[in-house]
């Protein structure tokens, strides 16, 4: 029986369902599976081990390729939909396997973005279903964030420096400690790039950790501040766990709050 449009678009956006949450659970397990490939193979592994990663990679990518083409075949406006965040990243991650055959040095360094796909599982708050606020899931967010930057900038660094300089940017965990101490000021010098490109990325990194780090981080306190106050008081009808002291209502839907007595 074929499947219309209709019902392909929505078991690709639905974390409700079982079988959206199937799908979707398993689109980012490859993430994160294609993910740790990456940083494997920095490292000294055996051929035949390397040979394995490679083929599982390859089998990734074409999964994503086809995720890609049945997404845009399901979505109502096509136009709108290639255009969008999450399409732009979707096409990052694929992109080296459509041009794989092409001397594009460049092209290499977009299978580090495949982590941000992750982003749109964080919005919909599905891969962590335990976090009962919405100031939890900001803080969640904030976190993956940080952490998606960190890695997208290590996974860059190793990829333009370790051809020039392997001394230095040994593995994945050398570009990691690099990218670290660099985004956030730091500075140890032990560890630096020789290439433009390294040297362009450091200054990118630099950029990155003076301005965006600070606020992220900001954010995260006054969120923690802001929970310091509140009081697990949860809500009968969305299941909004904490409110205000004070709070005789839900911020989120408005029903009347059942305080515990004695408080």
């Amino acid at each position: 029986m074929l499947i219309s449009r209709e019902k392909t678009e929505f078991y690709l956006t639905d974390l409700e369902t079982p079988t959206g949450k199937f799908i979707n659970l398993t689109i980012a397990a490859l993430v994160l599976i294609s993910s740790g490939i990456f940083v494997a193979q920095t490292y000294n592994i055996p051929y035949n081990i390397r040979l394995q990663l490679d083929f599982i990679d390859t089998a990734i990518l074409v999964i994503f390729a086809v995720e890609y083409i049945i997404r845009l075949w399901s979505a109502e406006n096509k136009l709108k939909y290639v255009f969008s965040f999450y399409a732009i990243l979707d096409l990052m991650a694929i992109l080296p396997f459509f041009l794989g055959a092409v001397d594009i040095s460049f092209i290499r360094l977009l299978r580090w973005f495949r982590i941000l796909r992750l982003i749109r599982f964080i919005d919909q708050k599905f891969l962590f279903a335990s976090v009962s606020s919405e100031d939890s899931l900001i803080f969640v967010r904030i976190l993956f964030t940080l952490f998606a930057i960190i890695f997208i900038y290590s996974g860059l660094i190793y990829q333009v420096e370790h051809p020039v300089n392997p001394q230095v940017y040994t593995t994945f965990l050398d570009a990691f400690y690099f990218s670290v101490v660099t985004m956030t000021t730091v500075g140890f010098g032990d560890v630096t790039p020789i290439s433009e490109a390294g040297r362009l990325l450091t200054v990118l990194m630099i950029l990155t950790g003076v301005t965006l780090i600070p606020w992220q981080v900001g954010d995260l306190i006054k969120r923690l501040v802001k929970n310091a106050n509140q009081v697990e008081t949860v809500c009968s009808v969305c299941g909004l766990a904490f409110h205000d002291l004070d709070a005789a209502f839900c911020k989120r839907c408005g029903t009347k709050l059942r305080i515990k007595s004695g408080e």
